[in-house]
């Protein structure tokens, strides 16, 4: 009974390295890959909207 419960403990470290390691290799996809849309499309800038202070907006001329 001794071994076994040596073996499965083993094999429960073995486990939660394992999806540790899958969790630091989709983080790393997710940072490092490309972010920006491939092709010769127009680019989406999402919620990103510029905005200068002092001029007017074209919508309220």
């Amino acid at each position: 009974m001794a071994g076994d419960a040596g073996s499965s403990g083993a094999r429960e470290v073995v486990l939660v390295l394992a999806v540790a390691g899958a969790g630091l290799v989709l983080a790393a996809v997710a940072a490092f890959g490309p972010w920006q849309p491939s092709g010769g499309g127009r680019p989406d800038r999402g919620a990103a909207r510029s905005f200068t202070p002092g001029m007017s907006a074209p919508h309220t001329q």
